[in-house]
């Protein structure tokens, strides 16, 4: 597990400055690219993204690119993160399953938009790090657990709103079933090199999907996604 020393004070020594930079990577990366949502935009200025990563690159944290969280894993770009979102559409009263917390990060946005965030990592360090970064910065609304994401939450289901933040063959069928009437579903869909986001939706019981951006993840391993 990365060492990660969360400081006393939650938001951390140098807290104006970061400040100033959420807000340079909000209007540089997002407002420019067409992040529009101003919910989203609002969540990614108040999350502390440093405080996600190690140490050593937190003065890194707010640039326009992922970052390594251990393990073989991100922390996605910001603005994979704020598109990602947007296109769930939170209005604040959704429960939402995450696939894949990596560093937490992610998830944070998220409790900032939703009434409940019910988020897997498959990844034991991982998870225990995610979990003790959101406590320490006060999320209620969160659940972490460790499990093989590609079979969901089902105890949980169903799922208002579901985000895999990270690369699938195809939609793992699971998480359709776990996807509420009316529901939205965010992933990226393709091979092993790059992907395109796809925005999954339960109509009438009928899964209908549209393409956004394409993108690079990591791979969605489990039993519904990459083997291994």
């Amino acid at each position: 597990m990365l060492g990660i020393p969360l400081p006393r004070d939650p938001m951390g020594p140098g807290a104006a400055r970061y400040a100033r930079e959420r807000e340079r990577m909000v209007e540089e990366q997002l407002v420019r690219r067409g992040i529009t949502d101003p919910r989203v935009l609002d969540a990614m200025r108040k999350v502390p993204r440093h405080l996600f990563v190690e140490e050593a690159l937190r003065d890194r944290a707010y640039g326009d690119y992922p970052l390594p969280i251990g393990e073989g894993q991100t922390i996605s770009q910001p603005y994979m993160v704020g598109i990602m979102t947007q296109l769930l559409q939170l209005t604040g009263r959704e429960k939402v399953l995450e696939i894949g917390t990596g560093s937490g990060y992610q998830t944070a946005v998220l409790a900032e938009l939703a009434r409940r965030v019910c988020s897997v990592e498959r990844i034991p360090s991982l998870a225990a790090r995610a979990r003790a970064t959101l406590e320490a910065l006060g999320y209620t609304n969160v659940w972490v657990r460790t499990a093989d994401g590609t079979f969901g939450w089902p105890d949980e289901a169903p799922f208002d709103r579901i985000l895999v933040s990270a690369a699938s063959p195809s939609v793992p069928e699971p998480l359709f079933e776990q996807l509420a009437e009316g529901g939205r579903m965010v992933l990226p869909v393709g091979d092993t090199v790059s992907q395109i986001l796809t925005v999954v939706e339960r109509i009438e019981g009928e899964m209908r999907t549209t393409v956004d951006a394409g993108c690079v993840f990591v791979k969605l391993i489990g039993k519904y996604g990459w083997e291994g």
